[in-house]
Parts: structure tokens; C-alpha cells; sequence
């Protein structure tokens, strides 16, 4: 791409900042950093039309972990550990309400439910055992009981009698969402420049140059917060995860209501617009979904389908409308990876799954650390 004096004058000179992703992270760190340096110029660079990766793509669960996935999770971390996880997800879901405002991301504490298969009674059996532990791990973090049993309210068919129930967990509007993170960026005087890809950077005296699919320029600081994307740019401990998720046609008089997990948290499924979104299955196929190709397979939509069918609507005609994928950062351990890569290089990566949660700390600390 040829540029103009006036481009490179307004937008690519004397440039204080560049932020590569417009997702969760990347927008809280440029909002961020605009309180910091009220006169800063900053830059973010975006590689879609609209925010890639898991931002704009996730089932916008508001959410900080199942009763199964903590539990397995104290299977790589300590329990001090675990309970820090927790505590910096519910941190970070305060954050971005309070950014944002519950009624502009249509936040609803609707409460989260974990569904157990018929096959699953050794899980379920264990859950149950450990319920009260880890009540008592997390009452300091929430000041309540977390976890309770219900009965099967919704009717779902082939699972255990009871779920358990979240009375903590919510739900949000993921485009609503993002769009008034974009809407905020804007009116803050951030620059978003989209459809540019970083090809490589390189440090220089007290800048860095930055190498793009359309020109090249220099920074003064370079913040990488591209999460599932970010192997491309780091030799850091975080690889790509590939969700796939599709959503139904309006369903009449759809009884289903809040937010659900299912076989250790990797399917989930919610009401949303008198449909079901519904994601999952990266088990059936951990090798093939380490990609950052966007696409859906056969194998993980066809399991989606059968469990619409047998367990989650079995009684209910519907009809699938939309499919897509998202492309998340994951790695050997669920804590974030927020440090500086050299004086002028920082990075916020690798967020498990976990994006709208702790999303905004994420990137509120990654601007932190200039």
C-alpha cells in the first residue's frame, strides 16, 4: 500500500503506543493507557474487519469456571492457586460491568447450571463429594455457597437427576459488548486501524518497528494482545484453541433460561434471543482444533447436533441457522501470561477460555505495566 504524507502525518508518526488485537484485552489496555497519558497517541492495529480471535465469537458466558473444571483444575494447581483464578475472574467480570454498564452489555444473573451424562456418574458422584470443600474454598471470594444441587427443571433427557446449580454465573451480549468497547476506544481519540496484520518487529534505539501486511512504522511501545493468535508473534508458553459454535432459529415459547455446562466444561450451551447457542466438543479432537484456521468440522458439529437432539432439546423441533468458530489461547497452566518482553515490548496473552472474564484486568494490567 501506497501512503500519503497526510496518512503517515496523522496516523503512523510520532505514534506513543501500538496495541496489536482490538478484542477484550487489546481495547481495556488502549482505554487503559489513554487514562495514564491523557495526550498519548495510540494506535491499534486489527487484522479482521472486526475484532478476530474470541472476542466477538464466544458464547458470552459470564461465567468463572464449573464445579468439574475446578476440580480438575486442582489436579495441575495448588488450591491457593485455584482460588486466586477464581477471585481475578470475578475481578475481572466486575471490571467490565462497571466499564461498560450492565444494560449496555445486557448483562442477566441468570445463574449457570452443570449437566451431567448418564455415563458421567463418577464425575457426578465425585462433584457432589467435593461440593462442600470447595464451598468453603471460594465463601472468602463470593462471601456465600457457590454450588447447590437442583432437579432437572428443564427437562433435559439422558443426564444425571440433578444439576449443579451457580447461583453466581451471568450471561452477556457479546456484540453489544464489543461494540461499545469500540464506540469508547473511538471517542477516546484511539486510533483503529483494521484489516493490518503485524508480519515481524524489531527493536531499534528507544522504538520499535513494526512490520504490516500494508506499510511499515515505528512505536515508541509495542503491546501484543492477539491471545489465540499470539504464537505467530511469541515464543511464549500459548497456543491456539480453536470453539465451534452454532445457534438455532428462534424456537416458540423456548423454556431454557441461563447459562449451562456439560462434560467438564467443554460443551456450553445458553438462551439467547429465544434461540440456543450452543459450543463445544475441542475433546473429540484436541490435535486438529490446535489451529487458527476458522472453520468448522464435520466431527465436532455432528456431536453439537446429536446432543441438541438427545439431551438438550429432545422433545423440541428446531432448526440450525449459523454456524462459526473462535480462535481462543490456551497452554500448560490457566494464568494469564502479562509481562514485559523487553523495555519497549509487552504482551497480555493466554487467557484458557476465559476471555470476558478476566479480559478487562487482563488488558487494564498489560497497560499497567508501562
Amino acid at each position: 500500500m501506497q501512503l500519503s504524507y497526510w496518512e503517515y502525518k496523522t496516523w503512523l508518526s510520532n505514534v506513543d503506543f501500538t496495541i496489536v488485537g482490538s478484542g477484550i484485552v487489546g481495547l481495556n489496555c488502549a482505554l487503559q493507557l489513554r487514562k495514564q497519558y491523557p495526550t498519548a497517541k495510540i494506535i491499534v492495529l486489527e487484522k479482521g474487519i472486526l475484532p478476530q480471535g474470541a472476542s466477538t465469537k464466544n458464547a458470552g458466558f459470564a461465567c468463572f469456571g464449573s464445579l468439574s473444571e475446578i476440580l480438575d483444575d486442582l489436579n495441575t494447581h495448588s488450591e491457593a492457586e485455584v482460588v486466586n483464578l477464581v477471585k481475578r475472574r470475578v475481578e475481572g467480570l466486575q471490571l467490565l460491568r462497571e466499564t461498560l454498564g450492565d444494560a449496555t452489555i445486557d448483562y442477566q444473573g441468570l445463574g449457570g447450571y452443570e449437566l451431567f451424562t448418564e455415563e458421567d456418574t463418577a464425575l457426578y458422584e465425585a462433584c457432589l463429594a467435593k461440593k462442600e470443600h470447595i464451598n468453603q474454598l471460594l465463601y472468602s471470594v463470593f462471601d456465600g455457597n457457590v454450588f447447590s444441587e437442583v432437579d432437572n427443571i428443564f427437562q433435559f433427557e439422558n443426564i444425571q437427576s440433578r444439576y449443579i446449580f451457580n447461583q453466581f454465573e451471568g450471561q452477556i451480549d457479546t456484540g453489544k459488548m464489543m461494540q461499545a468497547l469500540l464506540q469508547k476506544a473511538v471517542s477516546q481519540h484511539i486510533h483503529i486501524l483494521n484489516s493490518v496484520s503485524v508480519d515481524a518487529f524489531s527493536e531499534a534505539r528507544n522504538a520499535v518497528q513494526i512490520q504490516t501486511n500494508q506499510f511499515d512504522f515505528y512505536t515508541k511501545k509495542l503491546l501484543i494482545a492477539t491471545n489465540g493468535f499470539a504464537s505467530q508473534l511469541l515464543n511464549e508458553n500459548v497456543q491456539p484453541a480453536r470453539a465451534q459454535v452454532l445457534i438455532t432459529k428462534p424456537i416458540e415459547n423456548l423454556h431454557i433460561k441461563g447459562t449451562f455446562h456439560l462434560d467438564k466444561g467443554y460443551y456450553y450451551f445458553r438462551n439467547i434471543d429465544n434461540r440456543i447457542l450452543f459450543g463445544g466438543g475441542r475433546n473429540l479432537d484436541f490435535e486438529g482444533e490446535k489451529t487458527t484456521e476458522f472453520a468448522n468440522t464435520e466431527l465436532i458439529q455432528q456431536k453439537l447436533e446429536a446432543l441438541l437432539k438427545t439431551t438438550i432439546l429432545p422433545n423440541t423441533d428446531f432448526e440450525i441457522e449459523h454456524r462459526w468458530s473462535g480462535i481462543m489461547g490456551v497452554g500448560s497452566q490457566k494464568k494469564a501470561i502479562v509481562k514485559p518482553l523487553s523495555e519497549n515490548v509487552f504482551c497480555g496473552v493466554r487467557l484458557g477460555g476465559m476471555g470476558v472474564a478476566i479480559g478487562s484486568l487482563v488488558g487494564k494490567e498489560l497497560a499497567e505495566l508501562i
